[in-house]
């Protein structure tokens, strides 16, 4: 087989593979409501496939020097979705989302200018959220009307990650780890989740989910950190599954924190 038909072969079988994944998260998270769907979102839905077919690609050093720009990335992400929150409250989609995804890029825009350390990165998530968790607080609940599933909702968002797996992939040997770390943190889910929400339910709805992802995606950014330091301990597998672990427990420790809060009232 010739090797350039060999390479798109695989590059579609990610592609995929990647869409499945997303496909199979967003059916639970549409069926869960506000609270479980914002954990859900928040799980490695397409950071996860990207890093998978990134560690099949590239040794250990490459993965972990990519989590490094992948942690402040996080960061750019819950100022993303803060101001999505606030915007969305009153503004069409077009001004919420467009402003949110302006924040995303000129964040992200600083962030490849550093080269970032472990202690940077924590310290950058753990700034950014102590600011961002309290205000968006006060939008995480609001009235969720009836969602009726459009044809196109599933397939759009597959193609959303299936599509930012394939430039990856297909980048990551010429433009590095620092950025390929930073594409693979692109957030895919809030993005299609305000483009295909917005407009059906209305903005504040669809502003509690992201709301309600806030300490889901903290947990994530820690996910992010054991990928750098497992890794280098333990190879990309193991370090990946440990990563993946610490998401699933993180966000099942928030369900049944919430669970237990309710059964106090």
């Amino acid at each position: 087989m010739p090797p350039e038909l060999h390479f798109i072969l695989l590059l579609v079988l990610r592609m995929a593979i990647a869409a499945a994944f997303v496909v199979s998260a967003s059916f639970i998270a549409e069926r869960t409501g506000p609270v479980i769907g914002g954990l859900v979102a928040t799980l490695p839905i397409s950071a996860g496939p990207s890093y998978l077919f990134l560690a099949l690609d590239h040794d250990a050093a490459f993965i972990a020097q990519g989590a490094l720009s992948s942690l402040p990335v996080n960061a750019a992400t819950i100022f993303m979705a803060l101001t999505y929150v606030v915007l969305a409250q009153r503004h069409s989609m077009a001004v919420s989302c467009g402003s949110a995804f302006a924040v995303w890029i000129a964040l992200a825009s600083i962030i490849r200018m550093f080269d970032w350390t472990l202690t940077a990165g924590l310290a950058v998530n753990f700034i950014a959220f102590g600011i961002c968790i309290p205000l968006l607080a006060g939008y995480r609940h609001a009235k969720m009307p009836l969602v009726t599933r459009r044809w196109y909702d599933i397939p759009f968002r597959a193609s959303l990650v299936a599509t930012l797996v394939a430039i990856v992939v297909s980048t990551s040997g010429w433009v590095g780890p620092r950025i390929s770390g930073i594409i693979a943190l692109y957030p895919i889910v809030f993005s299609s989740m305000m483009v295909i929400l917005h407009p059906r339910i209305g903005g504040p709805p669809t502003a509690a989910v992201l709301a309600n992802s806030a300490w889901g995606l903290l947990g994530f950014g820690m996910a992010i950190a054991v990928i750098h330091v497992a890794v280098t301990w333990f190879g990309s597998a193991i370090g990946l599954c440990l990563a993946l672990a610490t998401c699933i427990v993180w966000n099942l420790t928030l369900w049944w924190g919430r669970r237990k809060r309710l059964a106090a009232v």
